[in-house]
């Protein structure tokens, strides 16, 4: 009885949490612009029941008294304890006047940031952006304890830890040390033979409706369930996920670059595959939110490990060909080499996967120097163009191009980014451990069968919700500790022979 108490009052919050994302959705998809007042109300007042529910004295009464019942560490139940009485002390930290006005000016600051970014220009999102860091820096402040108790060495590592439990700064920094280097003499080294491929057949005209036509239809055949599920366009793509059984995504179109819509949506696919195939055992349980690298694992693995390889496209190109006729006069390896051209590019969404590493490590950076007071709001775009330049060799011409290209700062989404490169490194190491398992599996690829490798991450991962840490997550899977080596020899092996290199 006292575990259906428990997981009674926690459905409670999970039914909260999806409605609010629901609201989100909406307004980042049809809702009217004048309706953002009613909107940011309704967004805080739903955070602050959600926060108060999940915070009352039963809830933490009852997963104290179930901590120690059960044997299993992985069990779904022990698991739903475990996580559960882990969130449960850093929200009880949280002041829930502070969490609603986190929502409250987050609604705002999405309206300025899509207005400044659609007209270029930072000093009407800036006052927004500074009240959000102002926020964040609290919220860093009252987090400030790690599992052992004390303070963390670095405040932003609070941030970090909400999005992936364990995460510190250090952690995530030595890791990016690592990459950094070889990362950057790639982008050189590519950069030095960029004639070797043409991506020319990417930039011709790809009208919308056959673009989000086909996308559909791929994004249907790697698994996704249209019964649970919905596509449509956004300013910045997304996937949201209101329950198991209701979990929709949006992509954006550039009709003179057809690898933007086709990238948005098989990399939104792979987020909401992960939630569809949610094991129903964690419905409502609140386990079923996984921190963000491990979401980023899924996505980045179907955008970049299957959605960019050549067995993929042996199946998909000569569809690609009746959806688009002027393709008739492209063959498959120069569609591969094409989709597969890496060169330094403004914007992070639309980034190849051996330069993306390096635009989520310059935000890594900018984050750590903004809420440790190294760097003020004000001086944001010439820090960003200065990096730019320094990683990518590339400055964004408009404040659009660049600082103002994510909308994630606006709605309080700090300690976000790392989880997209943290996912994207644990993607190359998932698929090393595949290959040792079914060294022949990605022939079916080329069959269109996609059933296989669902089956797989299914089991290695999108079934288990949040019931482990990210660094449990990468032991269980593959048998060894999280490393950003094999992400490495992926691109080094791949790129390499695309290159020449």
């Amino acid at each position: 009885m006292t575990l259906q108490r428990l997981k009674t009052l926690l459905a409670r919050v999970s039914d909260l949490k999806g409605a609010a994302g629901l609201l989100g959705w909406d307004q980042r998809t049809y809702m009217p612009s004048g309706a953002v007042q009613g909107r940011a109300d309704q967004s805080a007042t739903l955070a602050g029941l959600a926060h108060e529910f999940f915070t009352a004295d039963e809830v933490g009464e009852l997963l104290q008294d179930l901590s120690d019942k059960f044997p299993d560490y992985y069990s779904d139940d022990a698991s739903i304890v475990r996580m559960m009485w882990r969130d449960y002390q850093k929200a009880r930290r949280i002041p829930a006047a502070l969490l609603m006005e986190i929502q409250q000016v987050g609604a705002y600051a999405r309206e300025a940031w899509h207005t400044a970014r659609t007209q270029n220009n930072f000093s009407h999102y800036q006052p927004h952006l500074e009240k959000m860091l102002e926020l964040q820096t609290q919220l860093a402040e009252t987090l400030n304890t790690a599992a052992d108790g004390k303070p963390f060495a670095n405040k932003y590592s609070a941030l970090l830890d909400r999005f992936e439990s364990g995460m510190t700064y250090e952690i995530i920094d030595e890791i990016f040390t690592g990459l950094k280097k070889p990362l950057i003499e790639l982008v050189k080294a590519i950069n030095a033979n960029a004639d070797a491929v043409d991506d020319s057949v990417l930039r011709r005209h790809y009208a919308q409706e056959q673009q989000l036509a086909f996308g559909r239809m791929i994004s249907e055949a790697l698994g996704y369930d249209y019964n649970r599920g919905r596509l449509d366009l956004s300013a910045h793509p997304f996937t949201s996920t209101f329950h198991r059984d209701d979990v929709r995504i949006t992509t954006r179109v550039k009709e003179d670059y057809a690898l933007v819509c086709l990238g948005s949506t098989i990399h939104e696919t792979g987020h909401a595959l992960h939630r569809q195939n949610l094991s129903s055992s964690l419905y409502r349980s609140n386990v079923e939110n996984t921190g963000l690298a491990t979401a980023e694992t899924l996505s980045r693995y179907y955008e970049n490990i299957i959605g960019l390889s050549r067995e993929c496209w042996t199946y998909f190109f000569p569809k690609a060909q009746e959806f688009f006729p002027h393709l008739q006069d492209t063959d498959l390896e120069t569609w591969y080499r094409a989709i597969n051209k890496s060169f330094p590019s403004l914007i992070r969404t639309d980034a190849d996967e051996v330069t993306y590493g390096l635009h989520i490590i310059l935000r890594f950076e900018l984050e750590n120097e903004l809420i440790n007071g190294r760097v003020k709001v004000a001086d944001l775009p010439k820090e960003w163009n200065a990096r730019m330049e320094a990683y990518l060799g590339v400055v964004p011409p408009t404040d659009s191009d660049g600082v103002l290209q994510d909308i994630h700062w606006s709605q309080g989404g700090w300690g976000y980014f790392p989880d997209y490169l943290l996912g994207t490194i644990f993607a190359s190491q998932l698929d090393e451990q595949l290959l040792r398992e079914q060294p022949n599996i990605k022939q079916d690829w080329a069959r269109g069968e996609f059933g296989g490798v669902l089956h797989w991450l299914t089991d290695k991962v999108m079934a288990h919700g949040g019931k482990y840490t990210f660094p449990e997550l990468a032991q269980r899977a593959t048998g060894k500790s999280f490393t950003w080596q094999p992400y490495m020899s992926y691109l080094q092996k791949k790129y390499g022979e695309i290159y020449g290199l």
